[in-house]
């Protein structure tokens, strides 16, 4: 049985989540192709302080209506059964009630949930001794691999591109993360 570190937004739910409630908000018709860089202050070219207020305020309904990445229940289902699934994300930590409540409506099992409330996930990976993490941002890839020395699964995006080294394996979906870590298992 391994443990699995898996991130939430962008990784189980929709990297395409965000995009309908920023679109709404600062009336724009972006698209996930679009989101060519993870600050997304830079991308909508307002100041972190704009976004932050607005996302603060937001984040609640966003991940209320966040939509399952294509393929994650499936494949999450079947992994649980095998191993420990670890939810480790940056959502503010006030958050978990309503995110328990997501995977509840969502009918998707976990063995733990922790949020951090921050992007540095080294310090939480690492106290759980998880084996393999599945994430979507760059750099949080990069160094979670290079820090703690699991694999990483990166889920492909457009606001994620820069080179990985070895170690970090790009997937396009859940079943092509599923059929590397099947490979790995082996």
């Amino acid at each position: 049985m391994k443990r699995f570190g898996i991130d939430i937004d962008g990784t189980v739910t929709s990297p395409e989540s965000l995009i309908p409630h920023i679109n709404d908000f600062f009336n724009l018709s972006l698209s996930i192709e679009d989101i060519t860089q993870y600050e997304l202050t830079e991308v909508l070219n307002i100041s972190p302080q704009e976004f932050g207020s607005w996302f603060k305020e937001a984040e609640p309904n966003i991940y209320k209506q966040s939509p399952l990445a294509e393929g994650a229940k499936q494949i999450l289902d079947q992994w649980k059964e095998e191993h420990e699934l670890f939810f480790i994300s940056a959502r503010r930590s006030d958050l978990i009630q309503l995110t328990k409540e997501w995977f509840d409506d969502k009918d998707l099992k976990y063995h733990h949930i922790e949020l951090i409330g921050s992007h540095n996930k080294i310090a939480t990976a690492k106290k759980h001794a998880v084996d393999i993490f599945f994430e979507d941002k760059h750099d949080n890839a990069v160094t979670i691999h290079e820090e703690l020395d699991i694999p990483v699964v990166l889920f492909n995006t457009p606001y994620n591109q820069n080179p990985v080294p070895n170690g970090v394996i790009r997937v396009d979906n859940w079943l092509e993360a599923n059929q590397w870590v099947q490979n790995w298992l082996k």
